[in-house]
Parts: C-alpha cells; structure tokens; sequence
C-alpha cells in the first residue's frame, strides 16, 4: 500500500523560508508527477508545483521565484523549498504522487504552515 507522509511544516515570520519534504513508502512504478497542493481555511484545494517523473517543472504564478519544488533520483521523496514567506501563503500543504493510472492518485495527510508575525 502506497502511503505519503509529509514533513518540515511549521510557524514561521513573514520573509522567512521552510522546506517541504514528502516520502513515499510502497510499491507504485513509474511515476507521472509529484506535486504539493495547498488548501486554505474555507478554500478549494489549489496546485502549488509539480514536478514529473523526468522532470518537468511547474509553478503556481503566486510562488514562481520564491518557491523551488525537486525530488529525488529515485522518485521516492519531493521536496518544496519556500522562501520569502507571506502571511497568504499560510495554508495546509498536500503532496501527490499520480501514476499513469488513474488509480494511481496518492494523497499526504496535510501538513500546516503558518506565516505570521
């Protein structure tokens, strides 16, 4: 069974950075895309960056230049580096590993950051 688990959140002030990392445990094969989702309070569940399995990156216009999303080689783990902080970046971030089935569609349990002063 593939599970994702998230990690790196936290309570940071504005113009600050933290790193995102998500690992995978479990069989999934190849992979389409790795990706971190955030969702604030009383808000749809949006794409931040996603990364495919050889690499294509893409970014939310909100976080392009202030955050970078990579992985490993292996395609086990994704990371989401933020810098610069804002107090709207605070949300509950997800990652998602999607195969190239549809039921290849894996979520995290969510990790929260804050931006605050």
């Amino acid at each position: 069974q593939v599970r994702l688990v998230e990690s790196g959140g936290g309570l940071v002030q504005p113009g600050g950075s933290l790193r995102l990392s998500c690992a995978r445990s479990g069989n999934f094969g190849s992979i389409k895309t790795m990706a971190w989702y955030r969702q604030g309070a009383g808000k749809q569940r949006d794409l931040v960056a996603s990364i495919s399995g050889l690499g294509t990156i893409n970014y939310a216009d909100s976080v392009k230049g202030r955050f970078t999303i990579s992985k490993d080689n292996r395609n086990n783990e994704v990371y989401l580096q933020m810098n610069s902080l804002q107090p709207e970046d605070t949300s509950l971030y997800y990652c998602n590993f999607k195969g190239f089935s549809l039921r290849q569609d894996y979520w995290g349990q969510g990790i929260q950051v804050t931006v605050s002063s």
